[in-house]
């Protein structure tokens, strides 16, 4: 059957996806959320099995300029380059996944572990490293410190001591941080992820819903994130034992079965619990458990 043209017809949503460390994560957080992207060996143009989508991939840095300026209709970057850059973007939604962990990402203020520095008081007239100049700057003003501060082209971590005094750098973990015998004296901003959209194309009727169903399907897959599902059947008379051990996403589903004096139990649980759960569960009286993975939460 030949598909009916709309007043759409050959529209496309041009997204931003990012390019680098979070390119791999990206991926696979698209994929759990039903899109599969597929990057070409020296391509800034990849794959997506939707033809409404057409993808770029730029660099997290910069992709809240090129959306503010409309080269993109929408994208994925963090807060923290949002606020490098001062740009004026709708944001849509937070979505809390990262390179290495589900941890938001920290701007800390570090210095080697034998430096005398504890405070940022500490650091006036004296050089910072960093890669977030703008917010590092902000930073001092915020607390009357004049100080120099330099771009980082990267490899922030080794500067100190000779060639910076502190860097402020980003951090998931802290690993990093303390291989190079840095130690964090503050930190000045917590970033997660972020889904932006340019401000005349969130007006655009078709493209706003576009990207509402993109952000619900993304939001749906970080949910579903480290959760598994759970199904059990259980007799009525242990019911209320087993019920007491389960710490449910939402209440349990609870099912009739055709023998009248059983049930089924379908919930959601944190998927690292499940190896001292089950065991509860079984013990408890609950019987038939199977455990799965989920891909999508949709509240």
């Amino acid at each position: 059957m030949k598909r009916k043209a709309s007043e759409n017809e050959g529209a496309v949503l041009r997204l931003g996806l990012p390019k680098g460390s979070l390119q791999d994560a990206t991926a696979a957080l698209f994929r759990k959320a039903g899109y599969i992207i597929t990057f070409g060996s020296r391509s800034y143009y990849p794959d997506i099995d939707d033809p409404d989508i057409e993808c770029m991939l730029i660099r997290a840095q910069e992709m809240a300029r090129y959306v503010e300026d409309g080269v993109i209709d929408c994208g994925l970057t963090g807060r923290d380059w949002i606020q490098e850059n001062g740009a004026k973007v709708v944001e849509m939604t937070e979505l809390a996944y990262s390179k290495a962990t589900s941890r938001p990402v920290r701007w800390v203020l570090a210095v080697p572990e034998d430096s005398p520095v504890q405070s940022v008081k500490d650091l006036a007239g004296q050089r910072i490293a960093t890669e977030l100049v703008e917010v590092t700057r902000a930073y001092l003003r915020k607390h009357r410190v004049k100080a120099e501060v330099e771009f980082s082209w990267g490899a922030t971590e080794v500067k100190p001591p000779k060639l910076a005094d502190a860097i402020v750098e980003a951090t998931e973990t802290g690993s990093s941080l303390r291989a190079n015998n840095l130690r964090i004296v503050d930190t000045l901003l917590v970033s997660t992820t972020r889904f932006i959209a340019n401000r005349k194309a969130s007006r655009d009727p078709w493209k706003r819903r576009k990207m509402e169903n993109l952000v619900l399907m993304l939001r749906g897959a970080v949910e579903a994130e480290g959760r598994a599902g759970l199904m059990m059947n259980v007799r009525k008379k242990d019911l209320k034992k087993v019920l007491a051990l389960l710490p449910a996403l939402q209440k349990p589903t609870i099912s009739a079965l055709s023998d009248p004096a059983w049930c089924d139990i379908n919930t959601i649980i944190e998927e690292k619990a499940a190896r001292d759960l089950i065991p509860a569960l079984k013990e408890a009286g609950a019987a038939g458990i199977v455990e799965y993975p989920l891909n999508k939460i949709i509240p």
